[in-house]
């Protein structure tokens, strides 16, 4: 029983870790998407200067990149900070209060539809022999060792949000004059579809919705920053 569900953690955590940076990556492209397009057709509704269209676009580009990054740096470094703090309090638990931790993994047999007995031998074999990877794994159903990497998230973030917001700069900026306008929408409907695709797929949502749903707010996206950049 001890083998089986150390190999489930294990194989839980590791999708955790992938899923974690596959998340940051969605967001980060889809951030990065809307933010430039929003500059872009702000400004080229104001402008036809092509270079100040563009320069406008590639520094909002790399500004939305590395402000994802930082972001995810620090939300996940906090992850991980809360995380080693859980791992500290329950080594700590194991030499102040072992009897309440045999209950707690007792109760956590109990619930799965062992018998008391049974559970109560479980837990004491369980934390004779690996006690604090035991009570983080029953506690917190994390893996002990193995945590949330925050450069993974950051890098996986500054990447997926240049790649996104290449999608609206390439099409504003080289597209032929009279097809930008189209060109671009066309480009950011079909990029903000994909990143609704994949965030149904990795949250096990409803796909159309995803995509309908992105597709609107994108298109919405688009028609503020425009009226907004008319107005100077």
């Amino acid at each position: 029983m001890q083998l089986i569900k150390t190999k489930s953690t294990k194989s839980k955590q590791t999708m955790d870790e992938k899923l974690n940076s596959l998340r940051a990556g969605v967001l980060g492209s889809n951030d990065g998407i809307l933010t430039v397009v929003g500059v872009l057709f702000s400004v080229a509704a104001a402008t036809t200067n092509q270079f100040t269209i563009f320069i406008a676009g590639l520094s909002d580009l790399l500004a939305c990149a590395f402000s994802m990054a930082s972001g995810e740096y620090a939300s996940v470094s906090t992850q991980k900070d809360t995380e080693k703090a859980v791992v500290e309090k329950e080594r700590e638990l194991l030499k102040t209060d072992f009897a309440g931790e045999v209950h707690a993994v007792q109760r956590h047999y109990m619930t799965m539809g062992v018998t008391e007995e049974t559970s109560l031998a479980i837990a004491k074999d369980l934390l004779a022999k690996k006690p604090l990877e035991t009570m983080v794994s029953v506690k917190y159903d994390m893996q002990l060792g193995h945590y949330m990497n925050p450069w993974d998230a950051a890098f996986a973030s500054l990447f997926s949000a240049s790649a996104g917001g290449i999608f609206p700069l390439f099409a504003m900026t080289f597209a032929p004059t009279h097809w930008q306008w189209p060109a671009t929408i066309v480009a950011v409907s079909v990029a903000v579809a994909l990143t609704g695709f994949l965030s149904a797929v990795l949250g096990k949502g409803n796909v159309k919705t995803a995509v309908i749903r992105n597709v609107i707010v994108g298109i919405i996206t688009m028609f503020i920053h425009y009226y907004v950049g008319t107005l100077f």
